[in-house]
């Protein structure tokens, strides 16, 4: 089980942001998304996507992240630009009962002491998606993205346009 923590989501601001971090983790291996503030709008998004193209993915919002944190009977990692190399790091890492925190704001120094690991993806200023993306494509042995994951829609490579073939109609 892989669950992607979201810290700090703001409604009014980081609505488009945080339905990235969710959209990424589950194309690319998370299993859920858990998100510190309720918000239906976040999870009526989510869940349309995951409708249409599959898998089992799950998003809760209103998480109290240090009871999330505290209660993972696995591995915590949070994902910063401060931590420990991910080169180094992730050999180390498990690929199950992992938690991995990504933050909106500022992530509370909290954080840093509650995660198991604080791992750096690139020491420079950059989204938490491509963080996160990085990360679960590093962890998945650099094939994340070929990930087939059976649902009603599904979009084909195409060179030139956008093919989309969608199960209730052939």
């Amino acid at each position: 089980m892989i669950v992607v923590l979201r810290l700090g989501h703001r409604p009014d601001r980081d609505q488009r942001v945080t339905t990235h971090v969710a959209l990424t983790a589950r194309a690319l291996g998370a299993d859920e998304v858990w998100v510190s503030t309720k918000d239906l709008s976040l999870e009526r998004s989510v869940r349309g996507v995951v409708d249409r193209f599959g898998g089992g993915f799950v998003v809760k919002t209103g998480v109290d992240w240090r009871k999330a944190i505290r209660s993972w009977n696995g591995t915590v990692v949070h994902l910063t630009m401060y931590g420990e190399s991910l080169s180094q790091a992730l050999p180390t890492v498990p690929d199950d009962d992992l938690m991995i925190v990504v933050g909106a704001e500022k992530v509370p120094r909290e954080v840093y002491d509650l995660a198991h690991r604080n791992i750096s993806v690139g020491n420079q200023p950059h989204s938490e998606v491509a963080a996160l993306a990085i990360f679960l494509d590093r962890l998945k042995g650099g094939n994340a993205v070929e990930r087939d994951i059976e649902g009603r829609m599904k979009i084909i490579p195409n060179p030139r346009g956008k093919t989309v073939v969608d199960g209730r109609n052939g």
